[in-house]
């Protein structure tokens, strides 16, 4: 579908309004705010096509032959949502200046976007992606307290990164993760991470420490002695995928490792969901899919009747 090259006047200054409306009141982030844009001005492109040349003449029925039109050229349905959402903010914003006598998105139903299963690894491939790399240099013993740390606490790249050495508690096996929504959590550390954590402090972090004037009090630390990034961590991951011949995985293939064992192995659901740090616990229950499968494998290979 295409977008108009140039648009009637008065879809003109709405999108303008728009805009403005998101960069300077929502402040939302230059990137969304040109997809936003993108998604309204194919809106009012596709109106105009239909002769209307202004938002206050929009009806109901002809957004819905919008998204009839765009499931029609297979947009994926995370995309029919962010466009869906995308017009229903701007007759919101229109309707409430004044611009439109009445909201002609208020009902428009959002497609919902498809849930996807997260990957998790087999306990064996994680076992060989732990072992994967080599710890006989200063960054190597980093790298693997980071592998070990991300599987241990199944925390999210960016709280393993963000965490400062006075965070991690090896007496009482515990790191202290600051999470979305600027809270924080205490999550149990197995003791295979805390000999990891304990071999980088006492020889890994003094020697790339030494390369900063100014070191911070960061627990993992980048080769130039600062902070590590949470870029720098997804390479560590990559490679360590790559030795070990796993293909792609993430630091999140951990995150989702780490709940799925944990459901696996008896764990209840809220318990998981707290150590995730979800507010809501229907984030979580996407791994009762994953251990369900497991379930299923064990009674069919088990049971005599399976």
């Amino acid at each position: 579908m295409r977008v108009a090259p140039q648009l009637p006047d008065a879809w003109a200054q709405a999108v303008d309004r728009f805009a403005s409306h998101l960069r300077d009141e929502r402040m939302l982030a230059a990137r969304s705010v040109d997809a936003y844009l993108s998604d309204v001005r194919q809106f009012a492109g596709f109106c105009a096509d239909f002769g209307v040349v202004d938002p206050a003449e929009v009806e109901p029925l002809l957004l819905r032959r919008w998204l009839a039109a765009l499931a029609g050229e297979a947009y994926a349905r995370a995309s029919l949502a962010r466009k869906t959402a995308a017009v229903r903010a701007l007759f919101a914003l229109l309707h409430g200046r004044g611009v439109v006598a009445r909201n002609p998105a208020l009902h428009l139903g959002t497609p919902k976007p498809e849930r996807r299963l997260p990957k998790a690894l087999r306990r064996d491939q994680v076992d060989a992606l732990l072992a994967a790399l080599d710890a006989g240099t200063p960054r190597g013993l980093r790298d693997v307290a980071v592998l070990e740390l991300l599987y241990a606490s199944g925390a999210r790249v960016a709280e393993v990164v963000g965490l400062d050495v006075d965070a991690v508690d090896l007496v009482s096996a515990t790191a202290r993760l600051h999470g979305k929504g600027d809270k924080d959590r205490i999550v149990p550390l197995g003791e295979p991470a805390c000999r990891a954590v304990e071999r980088w402090l006492s020889a890994g972090r003094p020697v790339l420490a030494r390369r900063n004037l100014a070191p911070p009090p960061a627990l993992l630390l980048s080769t130039r002695g600062a902070r590590m990034s949470a870029n720098e961590a997804r390479t560590v991951v990559s490679h360590a995928a790559a030795a070990a011949g796993l293909g792609r995985v993430t630091p999140h293939t951990l995150r989702h490792s780490y709940a799925t064992h944990l459901l696996e192995g008896g764990a209840d659901l809220r318990s998981v969901q707290e150590l995730l740090g979800h507010v809501a616990l229907s984030t979580t229950q996407i791994y009762t899919h994953l251990s369900r499968d497991h379930l299923r494998r064990s009674y069919e290979s088990a049971h005599p009747r399976a």
